[in-house]
């Protein structure tokens, strides 16, 4: 008579009571991690096998409650679950690494040197200072608001002068233009976040169109892939045309915040001057 496998007496113990279900699986998990030369999987290599033990672990309690006698012994059900998990681990381990290759490959070409604006230099004067002379047909309202539009590329002494000549206040504007420039901050952090999340969503992409042209078609899993793919692209331009209309540059509306008017007065000011005939 064939003599009893040590999981199969471990099995027996269980159901009689003497092991619990934690024990159980316990000395199931023991018992694997001393039986790497008996399935000799991953080549060898230890650090892989116990990797996989983890990953199957949390897998041994649905295993157990799902084992009935039906001619096999309990150790040659888990002989059998263990190598069809294997192959499993094996597929879910190699689509990763191929996921992970083409998303790095695809950032690879994307990493250059993220290049800052500009900003806008002043020489220095070699000449006699000049004050700034107010064109007669704008009013001071207009040439604050020009100002105010032009807030990254100007400077303290630009500024001074043109306070001079609306006859305002130059720590007042210099407190608009710096309210301008936290919004500004604010804006650069939200649009390096959407172009990250563009990235991911780029990446998301060419992961599910690799995974679909390596299966074969017409299966559940082309169709399911299609599908994410699809959705993954839809999503793409979205979020593509939504950063292209975030800007840097100060809009109508937050002027007429700093100024505390309303937008359609901004809008009229401006369109005046562009539309203005010259002298």
């Amino acid at each position: 008579m064939k003599s009893e496998t040590p999981l199969t007496d471990m099995y027996l113990l269980h159901i009689n009571g003497a092991l619990d279900k934690c024990e159980f699986e316990g000395k199931i998990f023991e018992y694997l991690q001393f039986s790497f030369d008996r399935y000799r999987a991953f080549f060898g290599n230890r650090d892989y096998w116990n990797e996989f033990l983890s990953w199957l672990y949390p897998r041994l309690a649905r295993a157990i409650d799902l084992y009935r006698d039906m001619g096999s012994s309990f150790d040659a059900y888990i002989t059998g679950l263990v190598h069809s998990a294997v192959k499993e681990y094996r597929y879910r381990e190699t689509e990763h690494q191929m996921t992970e290759y083409i998303i790095w490959q695809a950032r690879a070409a994307d990493m250059k040197l993220a290049e800052s604006e500009p900003e806008y230099q002043f020489e220095k004067d070699t000449e006699e200072r000049k004050d700034f002379i107010m064109p007669d047909d704008i009013n001071p309202k207009q040439i604050l608001m020009l100002l105010l539009k032009s807030y990254y590329f100007v400077s303290d002494d630009f500024i001074e002068r043109v306070a001079g000549a609306i006859g305002m206040d130059k720590n007042s504007i210099y407190a608009m233009i710096e309210e301008l420039r936290n919004k500004r901050s604010e804006k650069e952090m939200a649009i390096t976040d959407m172009r990250e999340r563009l990235h991911c969503q780029h990446y998301r992409c060419l992961s599910y169109q690799t995974r679909m042209n390596a299966s074969q078609a017409g299966t559940n899993y082309f169709y399911k892939m299609k599908g994410r793919l699809e959705r993954a692209r839809r999503r793409y331009f979205t979020m593509k045309k939504r950063l292209e209309g975030m800007r840097l540059s100060a809009s109508n509306r937050m002027i007429a915040e700093v100024l505390g008017i309303p937008r359609g007065t901004v809008d009229s000011c401006l369109f005046a001057i562009k539309n203005r005939r010259p002298q």
